[in-house]
Formats: structure tokens, sequence, C-alpha cells
């Protein structure tokens, strides 16, 4: 059972909390299985989860890790995305998304949840920093404030560049687009942090786990369309995709999966040679660490009109599971 008194703490921004929120309606509004900054200081709130603190999971996270070859090494030397003065006690970024402009590669904007301003009014823990040399450096994008130009949005972040429209789009969870759904920011000259407009794809209560995919081929019957995948947990999680044909203005609504059983969204993309789209999704078995999960497929040929499940995977466990059982823990 919930908390049913929760109390605010030090780890917590009541800002993140619905106005009266009903610790009991956790479940049947998929909280506990969303991924948003947002959903875990609800969990926070009522109880059900611990902040402040490290993970329960942390010690066979590190345990997962000495199994991996060492050392690890990824690519060339690391560049930092966080430029500029960093003070405070927030000041932890996470979940990266990497673009480089299709027309113009010297050209490349990094999209990221950023906890400076986890206590701005309004809240504001969605940052970006941008690459005019290909990456070799970056310019952390601060306003006079000294916040992201994100005001108002949740993390969560999506990276996505127009070469119709000539425009990127910062895709967050957004507060303005209806208390919990997807927008977020765009604009043509994104190392300036004064050009940033806001734009709406979904006004909804309760999404999460968004991507967005581009079609940036002038060949493609679909050129500049945009698309954006989410689960809807105001439905209890129903796998759902947008899509705009006049280049952000309006979206277009079709659902690929419903609630029940809950298909995670994982990750939409498209083929750059045919305008076709894809996207991944998992039937987590009930949530949890307990339940088989399974790969899904769904493919739209017609620039998002109409989907169709092309493919679903053979049942497999749980990460979790699969470690325990092929070291002998479980």
């Amino acid at each position: 059972m919930a908390q049913t008194r929760p109390t605010f703490t030090q780890f917590v921004n009541p800002l993140l909390i619905p106005p009266g929120f009903d610790c009991a309606q956790i479940r049947a509004l998929g909280i506990d299985r969303q991924e948003n900054l947002r959903a875990g200081a609800i969990m926070i709130f009522c109880g059900e989860a611990q902040g402040g603190a490290p993970s329960p999971s942390a010690a066979f996270s590190q345990f997962a890790q000495s199994l991996l070859p060492s050392p690890l090494a990824f690519g060339g030397t690391d560049v930092d995305l966080i430029t500029g003065a960093d003070t405070g006690s927030h000041i932890t970024q996470s979940e990266t998304y990497s673009l480089a402009n299709p027309d113009n590669p010297n050209q490349i904007v990094v999209t990221y949840n950023d906890s400076r301003g986890v206590f701005a009014n309004p809240i504001n823990i969605s940052g970006a920093s941008v690459s005019t040399d290909g990456g070799t450096t970056f310019t952390r994008l601060t306003a006079a404030n000294g916040q992201s130009p994100f005001q108002n949005t949740f993390g969560d972040p999506v990276t996505l560049y127009n070469s119709n429209l000539g425009t990127w789009f910062a895709i967050f969870l957004d507060a303005a687009c209806g208390g919990q759904g997807i927008g977020g920011y765009k604009s043509t000259n994104p190392s300036d942090p004064t050009s940033w407009s806001h734009f709406c794809v979904h006004n909804g209560s309760f999404d999460d786990r968004e991507s967005g995919f581009a079609d940036n081929n002038s060949a493609s019957p679909f050129f500049g369309r945009m698309y954006v995948s989410w689960n809807n947990f105001a439905d209890g999680g129903s796998l759902r995709v947008r899509f705009s044909t006049d280049n952000g203005t309006t979206w277009t609504e079709r659902q690929l999966a419903p609630a029940n059983p809950f298909i995670r969204d994982v990750q939409i993309t498209g083929d750059p040679t045919n305008g076709n789209v894809y996207v991944a999704g998992m039937n987590e078995g009930g949530g949890g660490t307990g339940g088989p999960r399974s790969n899904k497929i769904y493919r739209s040929t017609d620039g998002g009109n109409s989907w169709t499940n092309t493919f679903t995977g053979a049942n497999f466990r749980h990460h979790v599971q699969w470690l325990l059982a092929t070291h002998g823990l479980g």
C-alpha cells in the first residue's frame, strides 16, 4: 500500500508532484513502470522508493560490470559537454541524446537531463550543448537566468533535425503540454540560447519514454516528416506514435498497441532508402524481473498512417535473471 500521508524531503521538489496526487493510484497510473525523473520523484514522495541514497541495485551493477572485459574503451578522447560554471548541489547530467546535422556534420546538438534547474520556477531539468566544430568542443546552452532555454520541462531528451525546414527540435517531457505531455523547443540557430521557441507534440498527463525520427532523405516520399513514439500512461501505457507532415505545426496520432499487455516503447527509426518507419517495443511480461519478455517490431510503409506488428521475438528472461542463472547465483 502506498504511503497515505507523504511528506516532502530535501530529495523531492514539490514542483515535480502533481497537486493533490493520490499515492494509492501509483500502479493504476503506471508510475512504477515509468522511467522519467518526475515518476521517480513521485515514488520517493509516496514512500515507494528511497531518495538521496545509492540505489539498492548498485552492488549488483558493480557485479555485472566486473563480468565485462577490461579495460573498457570506446571512441576517442572524451569531450566535456558541461562548460561554464556549474555551482551548487545540483550538478548532475544524464541520458544524453546526440545528433549531427546531416547537412552540416560540424554542427552537433546533444540534449540531456540537467539537474541544475530542479528547483527553478518554472522547473527546468533539461539541457543541451552544441558543437560547431564536429565535436571537438561543445558549449552548454545557458540563458540569462542561468538555466537552459528549456523551461518547464522534465528531461527525457530526444534530438531531431529537420532538413526540409533547417530546424533543430529538442524534445522533452513538457509540463506546458498538458501537465506531462511531449513537447520542447525548436531553433534554426541552436548555439543561441535565445533562439529556441516552444512547441507541443502531444498534450498528455502521464507521457513517458518518448523517442523520435525525422525523415531527411530528399528522395523519400515522406521527406520532412517527423515521428515521435511514446507510452501513454494516462490509459495505462498504450504504445503510440504521432507524426507531422507540416514541419511540426500539427501532429496526427496512431495507437500501435493497447495498454495491456504493456509494450514498452524502445526506439523509433526509419529506413533512409524508402521512408519506411519502424518502432521497436518490448512486451515486458507484466513488469518486474519475474515475467518473460519478448521483442516486437512495428512497421509503417505509408508515412505513419498505418502500422503492422511485423515481428515478435521468442520469450527471454530479464537480464537480472539471466546473469544470476549463468553465474550460479539463482
